[in-house]
């Protein structure tokens, strides 16, 4: 099939509408990203409050993760048939539906089955998310509102722990859920009032392809977690080769459709590949370190675990700094060395924390902490700006679902290594993983930069 060329300038919003449009989104934004945040550091007194032990409770985190991943693409696909804003607007009251199930939840199947259908309400906003962005703000100034979008981001992964402290400080865990209600009330209003209504492709929805990437990204999810445990691996290796399958059938397929459900077409172009792979290289060093840290801080530094999510928090506060300021720069200066720089400083930052002393103090531990969350910032925004520029016209829902898909791959793919790891090597695993952060980091940042001299 034939791509059509880059999606010309454009004129966005302006003034007042594009004000409430990005408060809507943002909001949107924020209510999937503080639930995910806030609810896990409750796991422990819902554990107890539901009669299950504590592995069995990371059930109700891998819930929303797994259902978040494997609808992505789907809904990225219907949001470009029933517009943008509509299927951010089924995501948010979704979501809120969940949030209400999972708060009144009294068993760990029910409450697997609300927090499933959170994330399929998280699914629908990010798969449409940038895209939204990408129509809200003209071509020359898309870095800034992907840098808004990505400080809002980082304070929802901020505020969530200790939100989530907060509320059980005063009331029950259930309490986390019902917050959603005003947030998502809000966004939703906002959204049916402001968002910018789109064109939508007239072709029907692609069922069948549907459930076949449902079916392929599943089977590489649960291989893989079942690979990592050590247990039945030849189960997991099945799974995982029916998903390689499956995922050489839909490319096959999809690849001859001008609008497919499977972003084949996208990432055909060279420029999104290698974006698409820096982003999800990224993601995995931010697990292996995100993970790893209160083992690291708790078991090596020897902190509490009070001062270990002190110390954790310099993580966000540097995404936060850095996000708005890397994507004002991006609007002006080259994306692909914006990013390498920023995966370099991640690497430094690591690096740093890695080589400390275990006397070390507080302030020298946040300050790496920190360093490495700036470069995550600084990464982010020109990296998916290069993403969503790239995407032809009419393919920016599919561009906003390679986004989120990069960074749930990456994340699921380093949240994996970091389980290898602890099986293999449960004395060291900590500081394993550190050196493995710094050097998919480091790595990453070198073929980014390489990207930079193809340029030339």
């Amino acid at each position: 099939m034939t791509l059509s060329p880059p999606a010309p300038a454009h004129n966005g919003l302006h003034g007042r509408m594009r004000l409430w449009a990005m408060t809507a989104i943002t909001l949107s934004v924020l209510l999937s990203v503080l639930d995910y945040s806030s609810a896990n550091i409750a796991l422990p007194v819902m554990a107890q409050d539901l009669g299950v032990s504590q592995a069995q409770s990371i059930w109700i985190v891998n819930a929303y993760q797994f259902a978040s991943l494997v609808t992505l693409l789907p809904f990225s696909s219907l949001g470009s048939r029933i517009g943008y804003s509509r299927m951010c607007e089924i995501g948010i009251v979704v979501f809120l539906l969940s949030s209400i199930l999972c708060a009144v939840a009294s068993s760990l199947p029910f409450m697997m089955f609300a927090r499933a259908l959170q994330g399929i309400g998280g699914a629908c906003i990010m798969s449409v998310n940038l895209a939204l962005v990408r129509l809200v703000y003209p071509t020359s100034e898309l870095g800034k509102g992907i840098g808004l979008n990505g400080l809002m981001i980082g304070l929802g992964v901020a505020m969530g722990p200790s939100l989530g402290a907060f509320i059980l400080a005063i009331a029950n865990w259930h309490w986390i859920f019902w917050i959603n209600i005003p947030l998502g009330g809000t966004a939703l209003l906002l959204g049916m009032a402001a968002l910018p209504k789109t064109q939508h492709y007239t072709s029907a929805f692609d069922f069948p392809h549907a459930l076949l990437t449902i079916a392929a990204l599943g089977c590489l999810i649960v291989g893989l977690n079942i690979c990592a445990h050590g247990q039945q691996t030849l189960l997991g290796s099945i799974f995982l080769c029916g998903g390689c399958a499956l995922v050489f059938l839909l490319w096959g397929r999809q690849n001859k459709v001008d609008f497919p459900l499977f972003p084949a077409d996208l990432l055909s172009l060279p420029i999104m590949v290698q974006a698409s792979l820096v982003a999800i290289s990224c993601f995995i060093a931010s697990n292996f370190f995100l993970i790893s840290i209160p083992f690291t801080l708790q078991d090596g530094f020897a902190r509490s675990s009070v001062v270990s999510g002190l110390l954790i928090t310099a993580w966000p506060i540097g995404v936060v700094v850095s996000s708005p300021i890397s994507g004002r720069l991006a609007d002006r200066f080259s994306g692909t060395l914006l990013a390498s720089l920023g995966l370099l400083v991640m690497a430094c930052g690591f690096a740093c924390l890695w080589a400390r002393p275990l006397t070390a103090s507080n302030l020298s531990i946040a300050a790496c902490i920190f360093l490495a969350g700036t470069g995550s910032g600084l990464f982010q925004p020109p990296n998916n700006r290069i993403i969503m520029s790239s995407a032809p016209k009419g393919r920016e829902g599919g561009a906003s679902g390679v986004v989120s898909l990069s960074r749930l791959s990456g994340q699921t793919l380093g949240a994996t290594a970091v389980a290898l790891v602890y099986r293999l090597y449960p004395g060291h695993a900590a500081h394993i993983c550190l050196a493995m952060a710094t050097a998919t980091a480091f790595l990453a940042s070198m073929a980014s930069f390489c990207r930079v001299r193809d340029k030339k």
